[in-house]
């Protein structure tokens, strides 16, 4: 069994991957920012904490998520003001990355999205740019900070039923078939956490033709 915290709780990656990570045993901490989204949170089996990363201290992360094995950050600002998207997107990940490592938290997996690398960025007067850019230096961070991570970098995501099945990618297909079911993000960041074998990766893909548990392993 593992202790695991899940920032951005409520969000649709995590509201899929809290209950099965409770099936298989795990203990599921779910952080959100809407009190109103409390009971929502927990049917999922995961504990529910109300609290605002973007506003919070390092201090006050790193007592959120002492006492876990480890931290999976799906949070988001959701686009919109590029203000708020970098304090999210960037500023409370890198808080998080540091509370992880001052609470001697070793595993870290952070909910990327493909393609993030610098050459990839879009102009800066284009309305994806703070989301990427955020996004980008969060990832580069990660790297850098000496936790055990895992990056997932899923294509476009879409409300689909799981598959279960992926194909793992070295770059952003020229096809521009990207799109991955939420359901499956869940099951690639249940899967990541359960395999040593991913430790300090970065994993691009989009739903395919390979059982996740394989497509890992490639």
């Amino acid at each position: 069994m593992s202790k695991v915290i899940i920032i951005g709780g409520h969000g649709k990656v995590a509201l899929r991957l809290a209950p099965q990570l409770v099936e298989r045993g795990d203990e599921v901490t779910s952080v959100f920012r809407n009190p109103d989204h409390e009971d929502e949170v927990a049917r999922t089996g995961a504990r529910a904490v109300v609290g605002d990363v973007e506003t919070m201290s390092t201090e006050a992360l790193t007592e959120l998520v002492r006492d876990h094995d480890a931290v999976v950050w799906s949070a988001g600002a959701g686009g919109g003001d590029p203000e708020r998207t970098y304090a999210v997107d960037r500023d409370a990940a890198v808080r998080s990355m540091e509370a992880a490592k001052a609470a001697g938290i070793r595993r870290y997996v952070m909910v990327s999205f493909l393609g993030a690398a610098k050459e990839n960025l879009p102009p800066e007067d284009d309305s994806f740019f703070a989301y990427a850019d955020a996004k980008v230096a969060a990832d580069e961070h990660l790297r850098t900070s000496g936790l055990t991570y895992t990056i997932l970098q899923p294509g476009m995501l879409t409300l689909d039923e799981p598959t279960g099945q992926v194909d793992v990618l070295d770059a952003v297909p020229d096809d521009g078939n990207t799109s991955v079911s939420r359901g499956d993000v869940a099951l690639m960041t249940a899967a990541v956490l359960a395999d040593d074998a991913t430790a300090n990766r970065t994993i691009a893909f989009r739903n395919g033709g390979t059982p996740i548990a394989e497509a890992i392993r490639s």
